[in-house]
């Protein structure tokens, strides 16, 4: 059946051109054609239409839903399938690009659900489901083919370490099988970031005994190794270039430590305390600085550089570029990741936090005084890594970024201050404007300090200081707005409990959202629940989601993060060059990327004036 041509020329695409991206929700579009013969059908037409598109870069995922409701209506299909045929789609736009890398530099990722739910024989181990010596499901036969073609094989469940994998620098494509839920979760931040990707959808969503269009997972591994005529801008090469700065190796070069000895892993596992006095502050700061975390702030600087000079670290010789970039610009970015590294010790003590990057946090571990005395030096090497480049920087541009590092440092500091203080008063009232006055000192000054180094170190003439401090302010706001959605899920990685900011005693909007919009009684329900200690915490915090619920926070909440994420994609729409304009995209997508449920489930475990918003 033929298909019309669509047109690839969206409005991200050209210059000048505002950006028509607000979010849609998909979570409703995700029905499998049932018979085959749709199924290829619809294939089909997504080979025949990614063929005409140009792929240059990555095709957003708006505007890949534009794309493919324009292709479902061509062939008179319904908006059910919007998320199998994106995932199908996607698969084709990003073929070449697969065949460009050998299959030894390939991951193949393969879903559990695969195997037989009752009497599967197989074991785990820490790289998932072994499968090989089973035989008992498709999924041994899959990996042997690929195994013998090369590919790394991961047999996990919408694994949170894939990105982590590309990032190291280990595989440099993925293709996979997947229910369409894991798909939308784990691919989403792989696709945005420009890394090839092939996927296969499973044919249902239980996870139990399912199945999968098998020819197709066969021609999928079996993408032969060829060069792309058009190669696609990914900023891999500068995600890898974030992480490669705190290999252990690398960090120790840049920062150039002062104190001799052997690091804390060194030591056997015996601690700081094994450690010569005057050696162990330093050897603890390291080690942290090495610890966990996804490295987005000084990813933030290098690519506003990148961007300002040429935007060649996106582009097929991208490695070589960034190799190029010179230690003082890698020290800045570094400095940006320390400041935030002190915070985080500094604030976990203040919020008596108990693990950070899934590891006991380290006032638990070392005690109250050593972590803020941690905290400390890390701010003073933050400012030495900037300082001591001085002569390569130029003197000018060293001062500018010390005076932008140290104005986000105290703007910071009066959020947390802000934070602190309303957490030890007696008057529990808030309304919304003035919580989210706190998340624009709190959570934006440190996100701003990251692009604002970026342009300095480029050296641009123009004048970026009002746009990039707007933009932080409108990303930073609705990514702490999210963190508030987030509490209320728990949080794997740093083991929270939901519902941690209130039993925390935190002032958050969804609490000023909730005072503004209950009626009295409940009003004063809620502000007595949060000090009441006869309650155990499990029935607080039920009481607490149902009166939040009762006066609409969650939805209102997803409001204000879709109007600040609105406001900070106005500001890119105006900025230039085309790559600075493409990576504000990216980043409001990727740090944007979770919005919460309405609803979400209870897990418990034994700014200045122009903030103000409407919450309705």
């Amino acid at each position: 059946m033929a298909i019309a041509p669509i047109d690839s020329n969206s409005a991200d695409s050209e210059p000048g051109r505002k950006r028509k991206s607000r979010r849609r929700q998909t979570a409703h579009l995700k029905q499998v054609p049932s018979s085959k013969q749709l199924r290829e059908t619809i294939r089909a037409a997504c080979v025949q239409v990614a063929a005409g598109l140009d792929k240059s870069r990555p095709l957003p995922k708006d505007e890949m839903e534009k794309v493919v409701r324009d292709l479902l209506s061509g062939l008179n299909q319904p908006d059910s399938y919007v998320g199998w045929t994106m995932v199908m789609f996607a698969s084709e736009f990003w073929r070449d690009q697969v065949a460009a890398v050998p299959h030894d530099r390939r991951l193949f990722l393969l879903p559990h659900c695969l195997k037989h739910a009752e009497g599967c024989p197989a074991d785990y181990d820490q790289f998932g489901l072994d499968c090989k010596t089973c035989g008992a499901c498709s999924i041994a036969d899959y990996r042997t083919i690929a195994e013998e073609m090369g590919y790394k094989v991961l047999v996990a469940e919408g694994s949170p370490i894939v990105l982590k994998i590309i990032v190291s620098g280990h595989v440099d494509a993925i293709v996979g099988v997947a229910c369409l839920n894991v798909l939308e979760k784990a691919i989403d931040k792989i696709l945005l970031a420009g890394i090839p990707c092939m996927a296969v959808p499973l044919l249902s969503s239980d996870c139990r005994n399912t199945s999968v269009d098998e020819d197709w997972v066969h021609d999928m591994i079996q993408v032969p190794h060829q060069q792309p005529q058009q190669t696609t801008r990914s900023y891999v090469h500068l995600m890898r270039a974030a992480s490669a700065m705190f290999e252990p190796e690398e960090l120790t070069r840049l920062v150039q430590p002062q104190r001799k000895g052997p690091t804390l892993a060194e030591v056997n596992g015996r601690g700081a305390a094994a450690l010569d006095p005057i050696a162990a502050t330093e050897k603890l700061a390291l080690d942290f600085l090495a610890r966990g975390g996804k490295y987005s702030r000084p990813f933030t600087t290098l690519a506003v550089y990148d961007a300002l000079t040429g935007g060649e670290g996106t582009a097929a010789g991208g490695a070589a570029r960034v190799s190029e970039y010179s230690d003082s610009v890698k020290r800045t970015a570094l400095a940006i990741e320390t400041f935030h590294k002190a915070s985080l010790v500094h604030d976990d003590i203040e919020d008596d936090d108990a693990y950070r990057y899934g590891d006991v946090t380290i006032h638990r571990k070392y005690g109250v005084p050593t972590a803020i005395n941690l905290g400390d030096y890390m701010i003073g090497l933050g400012y030495r890594l900037v300082s001591r480049d001085m002569a390569q920087l130029g003197g000018e541009t060293a001062g500018r970024i010390i005076d932008c590092l140290a104005d986000a440092h105290m703007r910071l500091s009066e959020g947390q201050g802000a934070e602190l203080l309303w957490r030890d008063a007696a008057d529990k009232s808030l309304k919304p404007v003035d919580a989210l006055k706190i998340y624009a000192l709190k959570t934006s000054p440190a996100f701003e300090a990251a692009l604002q180094c970026g342009v300095l170190l480029s050296g641009v003439e123009d004048d970026y200081s009002d746009s990039m401090r707007l933009f932080a302010r409108h990303v930073g706001v609705a990514f702490q707005i999210l963190n508030d959605l987030k509490d209320w899920r728990g949080d794997s990685d740093n083991k929270l409990s939901a519902g941690g900011d209130v039993l925390g005693g935190r002032p958050t909007v969804l609490w000023a959202l909730a005072l503004e919009n209950l009626n009295e009684a409940n009003r004063t329900e809620l502000i007595q629940r949060i000090s009441d200690d006869s309650q155990s915490p499990a029935s607080r915090v039920a009481r607490v989601r149902q009166l939040y619920s009762t006066a609409g926070v969650f939805d209102a909440a997803e409001r204000l993060v879709e109007k600040y994420r609105t406001r900070a994609e106005e500001i890119a729409d105006q900025l230039e060059p085309e790559e600075l304009r493409r990576l504000m995209y990216y980043l409001i997508d990727t740090i944007l990327d979770d919005p919460a449920a309405s609803q979400p489930p209870i897990v418990m475990h034994t700014l200045t004036a122009d903030l103000a918003v409407t919450p309705a």
